[in-house]
């Protein structure tokens, strides 16, 4: 918003200069962007006016901040501004009659009817206009937006002879329906937009843009004043839908004041008067058929000075609120304050006390904090628990990644599966196809930005991801993600890279299960999204926790990675596994006395056995206090020459160790052949 101090000046005799009044509201809200100094001390200040704020979207919105500041009365426009206070009829005059059909989404509809006289613009007008950033164009065109910049109130003019049977309907357009606009572009309706149309067909979008069929021209004698309050969200909608962005429609889908659409009527047929370009005719039509009182909110004293720290003094709370339009009323414990209806952002008492706080001075509030009076919530578990799963994966080499919630759905579907449901949640108003689904699992936009790094010329990518995940079954829940492609080891001249395989990603997992004190273990399963052979879950006492294994090729080449890559990936699901009862781990046991005793053993199995269900197998058997079993590694596999089809040998070392004895021989040839018994009882090994 450019505001012009001359302007201002028309409603509040502010004497500051430029870079005072700009100082002074930055530290109220309203972001600087830019001043330019005119002559005869005057300036333009360039406002970043933030969404919540469609009232500072003009001259007079920000004359009351103004005058708040300086303690100075803000004048209204008199009687001379608003040419003589019209009549006004409901429906229709001599010349025009208005139809609100649907009236949710225009509350209030007024039109004015004028006789013009096609003069230039006065050039106090078209400075002013200049300044503030608009093109002028034409007398009536200006006087439209003159009015836009100083009461905030979006007008429109028509040609009242190009209007069908001389009457206005403010209706839905009909499915399919073509309006061709100011900008010369014909655009397609439908019937979510609400237009402005005579008695045959759309003149207006409404709250958007005019339509260049009653467009007011050189030859115009009459025109048709229209100023309106429409609803936001049929406004932003519209504006979305057709792709126009307008001065009206910025305002509109803010929220804009439903008592303004008279007054601005007012101002405009002054204005036309002033230029001596013409008059009113007839009365003005108000369409208006449900009222709106004003909000009216208690402030209290009390929670006015624990919410901003300070004591404000009661003088200065009722200058402040009235100052910006508020009445005020005073009870027992505070205030009574009626919401003027310009302020759509202000609905709770909080936002009262923002208001008080704002012109008070945040800068009053005291440096230190407050005296404590209870003792501090105990933080979060899931933060610690969070940071030492990140320590882990910083430790194993990976990079933490942050990728959005919100995906698309062709992306999320391939992994819904993976999560506790099945189905997706999508996002109700997306802000575009690409981000229209909450993600239910963290592996697409992990997946994704493995592309993203592959398509940048980096060949070894290792990320990993914190973040919740969505299904409408579970929520809510947290999870890490794990995705990993390329070297498994740094190039070095010591030893040639060697590619990243599953049996890197199970050793990362089991370090992170370590790190959770939670035994996992490893079991093969199916995914649709994971290559058959190569995948696998994550069960903790008999549930299923997560899952890891390769991406298949198509669908990591879908995400934009090359079709050669095998991408490795992880989940886990981070609020179940901290669910189950933790290991404990308290007790240290001293350093072992005795020597340990190393025996190896090569079986022949079948090769679709898992090494998981052997390593059981020989524990179970193993759990005697013969010849206690410390250690249990798989050091060898072979399969080719010597062993049968179907079959695979594997070499397993077996540690004894006692903590209170030396083992003999016997002993541990005992323990040793009780575990090769249960190996071929279980599972027909054959020794090697």
């Amino acid at each position: 918003m450019k505001l012009l101090l001359s302007w201002v000046r028309d409603f509040v005799d502010v004497t500051a200069p430029a870079g005072e009044i700009a100082g002074k509201l930055a530290l109220r809200g309203f972001e600087v962007a830019s001043i330019e100094t005119l002559g005869d001390d005057d300036a333009v200040i360039d406002f970043e006016v933030t969404a919540n704020r469609p009232d500072c979207l003009s001259v007079l919105g920000f004359a009351r901040e103004l005058g708040t500041l300086y303690d100075l009365p803000v004048r209204s426009l008199g009687a001379s501004d608003r040419t003589r206070t019209l009549d006004t009829t409901v429906g229709s005059n001599d010349s025009i009659r208005v139809t609100v059909e649907d009236t949710e989404l225009c509350p209030r509809y007024a039109a004015a009817v004028a006789d013009i006289t096609n003069v230039p613009t006065p050039p106090w007008m078209v400075e002013r206009l200049h300044a503030a950033g608009v093109r002028p164009i034409s007398i009536s065109v200006d006087i439209t937006n003159y009015v836009l910049m100083e009461l905030g109130q979006p007008m429109h003019a028509f040609d009242i002879n190009c209007l069908d049977g001389g009457e206005i309907r403010v209706r839905r357009a009909r499915h399919g329906e073509t309006i061709d606009t100011l900008d010369a572009v014909t655009r397609t309706l439908d019937s979510d937009m609400l237009v402005i149309a005579d008695a045959k067909t759309p003149q207006a979008v409404a709250g958007v843009m005019g339509g260049a069929r009653s467009e007011v021209s050189s030859s115009t004698k009459r025109i048709v004043f229209e100023s309106a309050t429409f609803k936001p969200a049929s406004v932003r909608r519209t504006s979305k839908k057709l792709n126009l962005k307008t001065e009206a429609s910025s305002r509109f889908e803010r929220g804009a004041d439903v008592n303004a659409p008279v007054l601005g009527l007012q101002r405009a047929l002054a204005l036309l008067q002033q230029a001596g370009a013409g008059h009113a005719h007839g009365k003005i039509v108000d369409c208006y058929p449900h009222p709106r009182t004003p909000q009216t909110l208690l402030l209290r004293r009390s929670r006015l000075a624990r919410l901003l720290g300070l004591t404000v003094p009661d003088l200065d709370v009722v200058r402040i609120l009235e100052g910006l339009g508020f009445g005020v009323a005073v009870t027992s414990d505070g205030w009574m304050a009626t919401v003027p209806t310009f302020r759509v952002d202000v609905s709770r008492e909080v936002d009262l006390i923002e208001e008080v706080g704002r012109h008070y001075g945040f800068d009053r509030l005291e440096a230190a904090f407050p005296p404590m009076a209870t003792a501090t919530a105990p933080p979060d578990p899931r933060t610690a628990r969070d940071q030492r799963v990140r320590h882990v994966l910083l430790a194993s080499g990976l990079s933490e990644a942050v990728t959005f919630g919100f995906i698309e759905e062709a992306a999320a579907a391939p992994f819904a599966a993976s999560s506790e449901g099945a189905s997706l949640v999508a996002v109700a108003n997306p802000l575009s196809a690409k981000f229209d689904t909450l993600r239910p699992s963290l592996l697409p936009g992990l997946l994704g930005a493995v592309a993203h790094n592959r398509r940048h010329g980096r060949r070894e990518v290792a990320l990993f991801e914190i973040g919740a995940r969505f299904t409408p079954e579970a929520g809510e829940t947290r999870g890490v993600a794990i995705a990993w492609t390329g070297a498994a080891n740094s190039e070095h001249w010591s030893a040639p890279p060697r590619e990243v395989d599953f049996f890197d990603l199970k050793g990362v997992v089991g370090a992170l299960a370590d790190a959770l004190d939670r035994t996992v273990h490893i079991e093969a399963t199916e995914r649709a999204f994971l290559v058959r052979g190569r995948s696998a879950r994550i069960v903790a006492h008999g549930v299923e926790h997560g899952v890891l294994g390769q991406i298949v090729p198509p669908l990591a080449e879908r995400a934009g990675a090359p079709a050669h890559d095998a991408v490795y990936v992880a989940e886990l699901n981070l609020d179940s596994i901290a669910a189950l009862v933790p290991e404990r781990r308290d007790a240290i046991d001293a350093l072992p006395r005795y020597p340990s005793v190393v025996r190896d053993l090569s079986i022949i199995v079948p090769d679709a056995l898992p090494a998981e269900i052997i390593r059981d197998t020989i524990q179970s058997a193993a759990d005697t206090p013969v010849a206690p079993l410390a250690a249990i590694a798989f050091f060898d596999r072979y399969k080719g020459k010597g062993v049968p089809d179907g079959s695979i040998s594997l070499s397993v070392r077996l540690t004894f160790q006692a903590a209170d004895r030396t083992l003999t021989d016997a002993d541990v040839q005992t323990a040793f052949e009780r575990i090769l018994l249960a190996l071929v009882r279980e599972h027909g090994a054959v020794q090697r």
